[in-house]
C-alpha cells in the first residue's frame, strides 16, 4: 500500500477505510468472510498488527464482525457507521511509544529515586496482586506504577508524557477495544516484569532499568499480539468447555 505526505491517516486508518470502501463498492458482499490476515497483510503492504488493528476498527464502526475460529465478515445488515474518532490510537503503535519514552524515564529515574519511593512502588506492586487476583478493571495499580517512576525521574514534563500515555488507553476507542479483548483472555498485569523493573531500580542501575522497562513493554506488545489473534478467544472457551466436558464424565463414573 502506498502512502504520500498529504495522507496522514495511520496505516490502519488507511487499511479500514479501504476495506470500508470495497465494502460499499460491493467488493465484499454481506455475510462474505473477507481475506486472511496474512493476505490482507501482503495486499496492503502493512504488517498483521497494523491489519488486526484495521478489523477492529471496522468491527467498532459496524461493517465486520469476527466469528471466532472462522475468520471476519462482512455483518449482514451493518449498522450505520459510528464517525472516526478524534482521538483512535491503536494498543500496538501506544506501547510501542511507552517502551521508547518510558524506559528512558526508567534509567532516569535509577539516578535520582528515594528509599520512600522505592517503598511507595514495594507498596504498589503488592496492590497489584491483589486486582490481578479480584480481576480488577482498568489497571489502576499498574498506572501507579509507572507514573510513580515518572515522578521519581525529577521531571514534571516526563511525569506528564507518561500520565497522557495512559490516559489514551482509556481514551481511544480502538486501544480500549483491544485492551478489553486481551483482558477476556487472561493478560493481566506482569509482576514478576515489574518485580525486575523495582529491582533495577533499587540497585540505581540505569542501564539495567532502562532493560527492565523496555523488556516488559516487549512482552505485552506480544502479549497483545497473541491476545488479539482472532481465535484466540475460541480457543480459551473451547479450552474451558472441554474441562467442563471431563469434569461431567469423571463424575459419572
Amino acid at each position: 500500500m502506498t502512502t504520500t505526505t498529504a495522507e496522514t491517516r495511520k496505516l490502519y486508518q488507511q487499511v479500514a477505510n479501504s476495506i470500508a470502501d470495497a465494502i460499499r463498492d460491493g467488493v465484499h458482499r454481506p455475510g462474505q468472510r473477507l481475506p486472511s490476515e496474512r493476505d490482507l497483510a501482503e495486499d496492503y503492504k502493512v504488517s498483521r498488527p497494523t491489519v488486526r488493528e484495521a478489523m477492529i476498527a471496522l468491527e467498532i464502526r459496524g461493517l465486520v464482525e469476527a466469528r471466532h475460529g472462522s475468520g471476519v465478515y462482512v455483518t449482514e445488515a451493518p449498522r450505520p457507521e459510528s464517525p472516526e474518532p478524534d482521538l483512535d490510537i491503536g494498543a500496538f503503535e501506544l506501547t510501542e511509544a511507552r517502551r521508547l519514552i518510558e524506559g528512558e524515564v526508567a534509567a532516569l529515574a535509577a539516578a535520582t529515586i528515594t528509599e520512600e519511593e522505592l517503598t511507595e512502588l514495594a507498596d504498589i506492586l503488592d496492590d497489584m496482586v491483589v486486582e490481578n487476583d479480584n480481576n480488577v478493571k482498568g489497571d489502576r495499580a499498574d498506572r501507579r506504577f509507572h507514573v510513580t517512576i515518572a515522578s521519581a525521574s525529577r521531571n514534571s514534563a516526563l511525569v506528564t508524557v507518561v500520565e497522557n500515555l495512559w490516559d489514551l488507553r482509556y481514551k481511544s476507542p480502538l486501544c480500549r477495544a483491544m485492551l478489553e479483548r486481551a483482558r477476556q483472555v487472561g493478560v493481566r498485569p506482569r509482576i514478576d516484569d515489574h518485580q525486575e523493573i523495582l529491582m533495577a531500580l533499587r540497585e540505581r542501575d540505569p542501564t539495567a532499568a532502562r532493560n527492565a522497562m523496555r523488556e516488559h513493554l516487549g512482552r505485552v506488545i506480544d502479549n497483545l499480539l497473541t491476545a488479539t489473534e482472532i481465535d484466540a478467544l475460541e480457543r480459551a472457551r473451547n479450552e474451558v468447555a472441554a474441562r467442563r466436558t471431563e469434569l461431567a464424565r469423571r463424575s459419572a463414573i
